[in-house]
């Protein structure tokens, strides 16, 4: 056995690309495993895991990108090694079809003058030139790209404002817009519920059962998680509420985020009660008082449900009563008969989630069974669980977070690292419980069970080599209508041993009544509790942002090629931009540039 590698210095190519180039190495003969990475420090440390750091590539920036691969000869590692470099080399086909694909977004403009919607998700250092040349260009900006700084959020947004145009996001995972999905968007049909988040599964949850209930989505507005702090003051969250308020395929509004800062909250829930619709506010972590056409849900199933529900004309008393009772299910016969098989020191919890929003909903939600839950994306500071370490007692990881994502694929689009932590968390003999949450959509990976569902099998008979039982339980958040078919997802998992429920708020649910069986105790976490204030203010009006939902956008793709896919196969007009690093990203020159700009 040989391992090889090849740096390539401040070398560009999306993340997508890097995957399945690395796909193609491993299937090479003589191959045992290859990895195609940028060389930032969490990157090194997955290779030395794998075992394919070499000398070479530890002391790779992180602008290098690192080609590793362990062979059984020479000659095949070099073989796999040339293959990979052919492959990065080629151009990347256009998703229309045509083999033509524009360098600048004037030209993009060009080609597809309809354009509406610059999709932006190049790497987070680049981001906000791209946005705002986007912004120059008359288009608003669906910014996916994470690990972009806070004042460049808060000058585009300004920007946008002056312009009469609108960024979702940086870090926003999913819109839907005219029936069309951006980024990680689950397919719903069209209805009376308008969503408008600073979260992004929080937002997909919320769209999925709505769609599973028997309602629809009018329009989603991502606006990204931290448009909700002091810094941003809620930007696009109160113009996006001027939106819903105006449109009028949009009978009931959603408001979905983690806890605003409290001046903030103030201002968004006043443009909500100033809507004049029926506004259902679930901000997890915090609790938001009923009052007037506003009302609070503590979860985003309990959220949906009651929007449902207003959207079909009932009571408001009698959707806050359903919205509290989706949460009140008792737990299934076989997941309690597996628990009560569970070992003497079987007494924690971990949780390993590729939605951040699901993440903070089950700590909320656990937090009331157990006390105090560690977490790297906490409610509480005093629980931070430092950088990207092992789990400690109860621990729920957020495996979309930044410190996961930085130089490598978000865990909606490779598992592979969630998969590991799956394997060390099942053989620790203190776990009772694993919760999983599994996300589907457009552009996401095209079949998560295909993966899951064997490691959740493997992991249960390891535990039961070792005289153990192990709870393995989740949800699945998608639709019927979504590529991957959520019922067929849901009965490969079950198949493998998980136990699937109907929400993610019901998966922790059932996770805290088994360890609270086995005498953990917690209570009714101190979360904030908001009040709506007495008077309305009505959102702005949205002026020439009507423009956005009149019909499916026309998008120009910045970015990863599966977004450009994705909108493609949903019948969008997309135009894909064949971008690369200004200064080939190498940071001298960059910063040389920006010295001769200034």
């Amino acid at each position: 056995m040989v391992v090889r590698s090849v740096v390539r210095h401040s070398a560009y190519a999306d993340s997508v690309t890097l995957m399945r180039v690395q796909q193609e190495v491993r299937r090479q003969a003589g191959v045992e495993e290859a990895g195609l990475v940028l060389a930032t420090e969490a990157n090194k440390a997955l290779l030395q895991q794998a075992g394919l750091l070499t000398p070479e590539a530890s002391t790779a920036g992180p602008d290098d990108l690192v080609i590793a691969v362990r062979a059984v000869s020479e000659e095949a590692a070099a073989r796999a090694l040339a293959e990979a470099q052919t492959l990065l080399s080629r151009p990347r086909a256009s998703a229309g079809g045509d083999a033509y694909r524009p360098r600048t977004l004037a030209a993009a403009r060009g080609l597809l003058p309809q354009a509406t919607v610059a999709a932006v998700s190049v790497p987070g250092r680049f981001a906000a030139g791209v946005a705002r040349e986007a912004l120059r260009e008359g288009l608003h900006v669906f910014l996916f790209s994470d690990n972009v700084p806070l004042e460049e959020e808060v000058a585009l947004k300004r920007e946008a404002a002056e312009r009469g145009l609108l960024v979702m996001g940086p870090d926003c995972g999913t819109a839907l817009l005219g029936g069309v999905g951006l980024g990680f968007a689950n397919r719903v049909r069209r209805g009376p519920v308008g969503i408008v988040a600073a979260a992004g599964t929080g937002l997909q949850e919320v769209a999925s059962l709505v769609h599973r209930w028997g309602s629809g989505v009018s329009q989603a507005i991502g606006t990204g998680g931290r448009d909700v702090s002091g810094a941003v003051g809620g930007a696009t969250t109160v113009r996006a509420l001027g939106l819903l308020a105006d449109d009028p395929a949009t009978r009931v509004i959603v408001l979905v985020s983690k806890p605003p800062d409290p001046t903030v909250a103030e201002r968004v829930l006043a443009a909500a009660r100033g809507t004049g619709k029926p506004v259902v506010a679930v901000f997890v972590g915090a609790d938001v008082a009923d009052s007037g056409t506003v009302s609070g849900a503590r979860t985003l199933a309990g959220a949906a449900r009651r929007a449902v529900l207003l959207a079909e004309g009932a009571g408001a008393r009698e959707a806050a009563r359903a919205g509290e009772a989706v949460e009140a299910a008792a737990l299934p016969g076989p997941l309690t008969h597996e628990a009560a098989q569970l070992a003497p020191g079987q007494r924690f919890v971990r949780g390993l989630y590729s939605g951040g929003t699901l993440c903070a909903e089950a700590q909320v939600v656990l937090r009331s069974y157990l006390g105090r839950v560690r977490s790297n994306a906490p409610l509480d500071p005093a629980d931070a669980l430092p950088g990207t370490g092992p789990a400690v007692e109860h621990t729920l990881l957020d495996l979309g977070a930044d410190e996961f994502t930085q130089g490598r694929l978000h865990p909606l689009l490779d598992p592979t690292l969630r998969l590991q932590r799956l394997a060390a968390e099942a053989a620790d003999p203190a776990v009772a419980v694993l919760l999983l949450d599994v996300v589907l959509g457009d552009a996401v990976e095209p079949d998560p069970a295909a993966r899951l569902a064997p490691a959740v099998a493997q992991a249960r008979a390891q535990a039961r080599r070792h005289g153990r039982t192990l709870c393995v339980l989740g949800s699945v958040c998608g639709t019927d209508l979504d590529p991957q078919d959520a019922e067929a997802q849901t009965a490969a998992l079950r198949e493998a041993g998980m136990h699937v429920l109907e929400a993610a708020a019901l998966a922790a649910h059932a996770a805290g009544r088994i360890l609270r069986e086995r005498g953990a105790r917690g209570g009714p976490p101190a979360v904030p509790r908001l009040a709506v204030p007495a008077r309305a203010v009505p959102p702005p009006d949205p002026g020439p942002l009507r423009a956005l939902l009149e019909g499916p956008p026309a998008v120009v793709n910045v970015g990863l090629g599966l977004f450009a896919e994705s909108l493609a196969r949903q019948g969008a007009q997309v135009i894909d931009l064949d971008w690369r690093p200004p200064a080939g990203g190498r940071q001298r020159w960059l910063d040389l540039l920006e010295r001769l700009e200034a």
